[in-house]
């Protein structure tokens, strides 16, 4: 089923690292793969869609300028590689998009960036403003400062989390893979409506030297959009029409992530996805009950709390059995919680309109 062009508004383009290089293991850069994929976006913008692109790389890169032949375990060195490649990285999308007419701005974010409110929706402005004026913004995570990001994230997280912040249409994945493989490692899947654990069980994870993340954590970040009511596509960015193709017909092309029925809010997505719990609340049947009812959550029904947390930090709630099954922005602070729990109180521990059901 094609849709038009016309339906679409903004589109946030994910460059996988493996796109980048001349040759696979290697860090050495390879200029026309981006040259393509900035020319079907340009193409785009032309036509009024509006383009993020989340981009892999700079570490790469910055492992090539410093003669680095494996990925460094010292985390400082790790972030100084970061500081050379995230020049180099920008030099190429600058002159990528120079060639078509347009102008690129650098966003480099953390996990900070939307785990504070405040900072979440200056994020957003900083985004929607550069695409009024006409921009491409390149947005990568902060890996020079971010600790974290380093050692447990990857851009698959990072492009579905923007995605989500500007209420994109389509979340294109771009990678050196035709789509999610079958069981035989030569078909691919190419509609996705539920991610099954026989689906999860067909990815398989990267053993790129220069990068993290694999298919499972494109999974993931599947599973967000789809939550979100984002439509996503795995798809190879080498080929020559990969972009457009997607974009006019995303069941044409890789393997698509069909969105689920109606879309959460904005501030619903920031707190089922935007950032990481900064801890966890256990809660009996009665108040699992009452919050899957769209009731607040009160201390009696509380029986335990971990984690060290403030008011207005995300937590987890979850049951007896410690499954997850809601996220909540925190009214108490975890000591208050922690000596109430159980108990009568006379304030909530998370108010209803902060709950989200997972």
């Amino acid at each position: 089923m094609k849709r038009s062009e016309g339906s679409l508004k903004r589109v946030v383009i994910k460059v996988g690292s493996s796109l980048l290089y001349a040759d696979k293991g290697s860090s050495k850069a390879a200029p026309g793969a981006l040259k393509n994929i900035a020319r079907q976006a340009s193409s785009l913008v032309k036509s009024g869609i509006e383009v993020v692109v989340v981009s892999s790389g700079a570490i790469g890169f910055g492992m090539s300028r410093l003669g680095l032949r494996s990925r460094p375990k010292e985390l400082s060195l790790l972030q100084a590689a970061a500081a050379v490649g995230q020049n180099e990285l920008m030099n190429i999308y600058r002159q990528a998009f120079s060639s078509c007419g347009l102008l690129c701005g650098q966003v480099l974010l953390t996990w900070e960036d939307f785990v504070e409110r405040r900072r979440y929706l200056n994020a957003k402005t900083t985004l929607q403003k550069l695409l009024q004026l006409g921009i491409v913004p390149v947005v990568n995570e902060n890996d020079t400062v971010a600790v974290d990001e380093i050692k447990f994230g990857d851009n698959d997280r990072l492009s579905v989390l923007v995605a989500s912040m500007l209420s994109a249409d389509l979340l294109l994945n771009l990678s050196d893979v035709d789509g999610l493989l079958g069981e035989d490692r030569k078909s691919v899947i190419r509609e996705v409506g539920v991610i099954t654990p026989e689906i999860r069980k067909v990815a398989a994870p990267t053993g790129n030297r220069s990068s993290v993340g694999g298919m499972i954590t494109k999974l993931d970040s599947a599973a967000i959009a789809m939550k979100s009511g984002i439509t996503y596509v795995i798809a190879n960015g080498r080929g020559k029409n990969t972009v457009k193709l997607a974009v006019e017909d995303p069941r044409s092309i890789g393997t698509i992530f069909s969105p689920s029925k109606g879309r959460m809010a904005a501030r619903e997505r920031w707190i089922a996805f935007g950032s990481r719990p900064k801890g966890r609340l256990i809660v009996d049947d009665g108040a699992k009950k009452a919050l899957l009812s769209r009731k607040s959550l009160l201390c009696v029904g509380i029986v335990g709390s971990e984690g060290v947390f403030r008011p207005g930090d995300i937590v987890s709630i979850s049951d007896r059995e410690n499954k997850d099954f809601a996220r909540g922005r925190a009214a108490l602070a975890a000591e208050v919680i922690s000596s109430a729990k159980g108990k009568r109180f006379s304030r909530e521990a998370v108010h209803c309109d902060d709950i989200v059901i997972l």
